[in-house]
């Protein structure tokens, strides 16, 4: 297996990133998945635009697109393999031990790591802990992930793939790693940005597609959807046949069937829309 760092590809066995790098010490640093299907990557260009966007919000220098895309290329050539998860991580770099950086410049890793193809539909929880709409890494892809971490260990003890959130003012937001739709009365809704959610490649492209609307949602509404679903990189749009204790028989239902045929047939079209 072979990894970029810094400007090269290198053997992972021997690739070492500082233990004073900001993105271990302090978690400052950004990151995409990015799904690689028989080394072609989806979306890549709409992922890059975020990870400046996350750039940004942090205060890092912007990431240099071609460099990127050029790592990219490189990984995926160096470690074929069929359906791969591939990770760039953007951090603050080698800084001191606190929170002011250092002067060295950002720290790139390009990653890949195969993987299979989700379940057509999974089981998810809530958890108690909130999302802060109005936090100063709201709506920014950063490392700082221990949150979901813990929420994600919690809906594996509970036989689940994903934890969902609501926002500090009961409303629906996210999962850990992914956005939630919803059904009611055949129509789609997903929780607005401004609700706190990561504004997820998967469901700006499942919005467009399906045309789902943005609505705020309070949290139990998950208690009465007709059917309820999942976006993500690796997800695309899988069904939700549990919340908690209630089950949702035969998911996928008609519209989450209909909103997976219509994201296959347009993302297979288009490699990068």
């Amino acid at each position: 297996m072979r990894i970029w760092l810094d400007g090269g590809l290198q053997d992972v066995e021997s690739a070492r990133v500082s233990v004073f790098d900001h993105g271990l010490t302090v978690g400052d640093g950004i990151f995409e998945t990015v799904k690689a299907t028989e080394g072609r990557l989806f979306a890549l260009t709409r992922h890059l635009d975020r990870l400046t966007r996350s750039a940004r919000g942090l205060g890092l220098p912007d990431p240099d697109h071609d460099e990127v895309r050029r790592a990219c290329e490189a990984v995926l050539a160096a470690n074929p393999m069929p359906l791969g998860r591939l990770r760039i991580t953007y951090t603050g770099g080698h800084g001191p031990l606190g929170s002011d950086r250092g002067d060295q410049g950002p720290t790139l890793v390009v990653a890949l790591g195969e993987t299979g193809r989700r379940a057509d539909s999974t089981a998810v929880i809530t958890v108690p802990w909130t999302r802060n709409e109005r936090g100063a890494l709201t709506g920014l892809k950063t490392t700082s992930y221990a949150e979901n971490v813990v929420a994600l260990a919690r809906a594996n003890q509970h036989g689940a793939s994903e934890a969902l959130f609501a926002n500090t003012v009961g409303q629906l937001c996210e999962g850990t790693g992914s956005n939630v739709f919803v059904v009611l009365d055949g129509e789609i809704h997903t929780p607005p940005v401004a609700s706190g959610c990561l504004a997820g490649i998967t469901r700006a492209l499942a919005v467009e597609w399906t045309g789902a609307h943005e609505t705020d949602l309070p949290l139990d509404v998950l208690e009465r959807a007709d059917e309820i679903f999942l976006t993500s990189t690796l997800r695309d749009v899988q069904a939700v046949h549990r919340v908690d204790d209630r089950e949702l028989p035969g998911a996928p239902g008609p519209v989450t069937a209909k909103a997976m045929r219509v994201f296959d047939e347009r993302s297979g079209q288009d490699l990068d829309p």
